[in-house]
């Protein structure tokens, strides 16, 4: 049995990375073809339908080469590299265009990175839905209102997006928190998981070491200022304040119900860790029952 999951785990992370790679590699080309070798009528047509005619041939070629799961998964790292790649020509454009480029590439990594951390680490739970894609309703609405506030401020005050150094911030946070929400799962492995666990399973261990040695839900920690940079990047003083409020709320009562299933699972030994370390999200305490301080 382990075998065959090890099996499913590397065949997963090797089809999302593959695609993912070569998507991302092929778009590049194309679209900075003009920059390197100059513009003429022929790279003129490369460049602007080069990507379309080969985002066709590649769902054409993937429908007809591979079936059911490894298909969908194929199908999502092509698109999240092609967005990649979108990303990186947009930073070779004006200061706004620039910003937006990064933050598309923030959020392809993000979601790339979820499925192939997720296939890696615990694959009895890998589903499609490990790309977190579908997240949500309110999550999409939350991206596109991010977008909506940039266009407007980029037409009617250009000047607030000149403070690049923002922007900067923005990417160290996105980076930071990545790294925080991956190591929290290659930390955790088999114990992590997308979905608060309301029942305890036999091999389900309480992890205190490593990132979970410096706050309780790293995980969350990461995605908390992940979500935040997004809007640095941006350069979105409404949406960096909503994001603020929406996120903390949202990770509060998560936290909260998550703490409740833990105290049960592990009693005195979760109690005890929660005394010693912190949630990692400021001014939220999670779960304590009241006769346990």
């Amino acid at each position: 049995m382990s075998v065959l999951i090890n099996r499913q785990k590397y065949s997963a992370a090797f089809v999302a990375s593959s695609y993912f790679c070569i998507s991302a590699s092929i778009l590049t080309v194309t679209l900075f073809s003009g920059n390197i070798l100059g513009y003429t009528s022929e790279l003129w047509a490369l460049k602007y339908w080069g990507p379309a005619l080969y985002l066709c041939l590649l769902n054409f070629t993937l429908r007809y080469s591979l079936k059911g799961f490894p298909y969908e998964v194929a199908l999502r790292s092509a698109f999240l590299g092609s967005v990649l790649a979108f990303g990186l020509y947009l930073t070779s454009l004006t200061a706004a265009w620039r910003a937006f480029g990064l933050y598309i590439i923030a959020l392809s990594m993000f979601h790339f990175s979820e499925f192939f951390a997720v296939a890696l680490t615990n694959p009895r739970t890998l589903t499609i839905d490990s790309f977190i894609l579908n997240h949500s309703i309110q999550y999409w609405l939350a991206a596109v209102a991010s977008w909506i506030e940039m266009s407007v401020e980029c037409y009617f005050f250009p000047g607030l997006k000149s403070a690049q150094w923002l922007t900067t911030l923005g990417v160290a946070m996105c980076i930071s928190g990545e790294v925080w929400r991956k190591m929290a799962m290659f930390t955790a492995k088999t114990n992590f998981n997308h979905h608060v666990q309301t029942v305890k399973k036999a091999d389900h261990q309480l992890v205190t070491s490593g990132v979970y040695a410096f706050c309780r839900h790293p995980s969350y920690m990461g995605w908390f200022y992940w979500s935040l940079g997004t809007q640095m990047i941006l350069i979105n003083p409404i949406c960096l304040m909503i994001y603020t409020i929406v996120s903390w709320s949202f990770f509060q009562e998560r936290i909260y119900a998550e703490e409740m299933f833990l105290v049960s699972f592990f009693g005195n030994q979760y109690l005890e860790y929660q005394k010693q370390v912190g949630t990692g999200i400021p001014f939220i305490k999670g779960y304590v029952p009241e006769d346990s301080w």
